[in-house]
């Protein structure tokens, strides 16, 4: 048996809840990159990890015990994700079927497009094991096809190459999914992660409950929030930066028949320059931007980009109209980003009231002793005055 061994703060972690081991708390290793490890302590064996002989997160926490998990533990542990998600009842064709680490498969990301999958294998030992992976998969899901998306930065970590290729069956270029009452053309093979942002899905149908009168969604991307809350909306306008999204906006639009969607090819921080400069008003505003902090040093700038946008945003809000704002940065964390929109708002010289603090969607669960799987926040609120 491949086998770690850890220090005692290492020890203290593993016991507090976190299965991430860091390279600076191991201290000798006789493992092959992959291999799942027993993980020592003090002369114990306190469980077993997959082993990454490449990234920072050296050890990744999969049993506790001193027994080794059984042969059947892949297999269980998909097994319980996917019922765990039809357990939901989603309104959707399209969801996460496996969220890593808050499904106790470490480093394995699995998503559902109508008939296909879409995995993502983020560390050496679900990359080893995606053959055997995708064998479970079929024999549980029975998909028409089944795509890996490998092509995040992440893999580089690992030492692993980024790569895009069919693991099973057919897997078209155009994917046709729902979430409620909205349809999308889903590009699996190039699509942003693996496609869709899904894990916004429940944010958008809580927005709804709020959309009215002229709407601003600004970062759109595909237009998700925009095409959701456009049958309670006068007009919407959407924007982003990218062509193509913008000409994605449109055809979901077209295919949605929702007349009322605008979408430019704008950068998002000079267009509510423009907007507010020639004095737009909007009773709905969405701001879904990209992750401004993938990292530590990049916090402070994110801040201020944070504080920039919501800063416009309530400028151009309606009284008694509606923001919901979002940050998808791990780094920027749930309070960090109140004050950030509390700061924007005296700057602003408005009122507004907090309505409801939102996370991603329940097909992305959050683990409270791993604070990375809390990664999306999303608040509404409502301009008093």
């Amino acid at each position: 048996m491949p086998t770690a061994t850890i220090t005692r703060k290492g020890e203290d972690r593993v016991r507090a809840g976190h299965p991430w081991i860091y390279r600076s708390d191991v201290i000798e290793v006789n493992a092959e990159p992959g291999d799942i490890a027993s993980v020592t302590a003090r002369g114990r064996t306190i469980g077993y990890a997959l082993f990454s002989d490449r990234s920072e997160i050296v050890l990744r926490m999969i049993s506790h015990g001193e027994d080794p998990p059984a042969d059947s533990m892949w297999r269980d542990r998909l097994a319980a994700a996917i019922a765990y998600r039809e357990s939901l009842a989603l309104d959707a064709t399209a969801y996460r079927l496996v969220h890593g680490e808050a499904d106790r498969l470490p480093s394995l990301i699995v998503d559902r497009y109508g008939d296909h999958l879409v995995v993502q294998a983020l560390s050496q030992a679900v990359d080893r094991r995606l053959p055997e992976i995708t064998k479970m998969l079929v024999e549980l899901l029975r998909p028409a096809g089944i795509l890996a998306r490998n092509d995040p930065r992440v893999r580089l970590l690992e030492g692993l190459e980024q790569r895009v290729e069919s693991l099973y069956g057919d897997m078209p270029e155009a994917i046709d999914v729902r979430e409620g009452a909205v349809r999308y053309r889903v590009d699996p093979w190039r699509g942003q992660k693996t496609g869709l942002f899904l894990d916004q899905r429940e944010n958008r149908e809580a927005a709804l409950r709020y959309a009215r009168g002229r709407v601003l969604d600004a970062f759109s991307y595909n237009g998700g929030f925009a095409l959701a809350l456009a049958p309670k909306s006068e007009t919407v306008l959407a924007v982003d930066i990218s062509e193509d999204a913008v000409e994605r906006i449109r055809a979901n639009a077209a295919r949605n028949n929702l007349p009322n969607v605008e979408a430019r090819a704008m950068n998002v921080f000079d267009e509510l320059r423009e907007l507010e400069r020639i004095g737009a008003r909007f009773d709905t505003i969405v701001l879904d931007p990209p992750a401004f902090a993938k990292n530590k040093a990049a916090v402070p700038k994110a801040l201020s980009g944070y504080k920039e946008i919501n800063l416009r945003a309530l400028k151009l809000l309606q009284r008694g109209g509606f923001l919901v704002t979002c940050s998808c940065s791990y780094n920027v964390g749930e309070a960090t980003f109140l004050d950030v929109v509390s700061d924007a708002a005296a700057d602003a010289h408005v009122e507004v009231s907090l309505v409801e603090k939102r996370a991603q969607g329940r097909d992305h669960p959050i683990l409270v002793n791993v604070p990375e799987t809390y990664y999306l926040k999303c608040l509404i609120l409502r301009r008093l005055a």
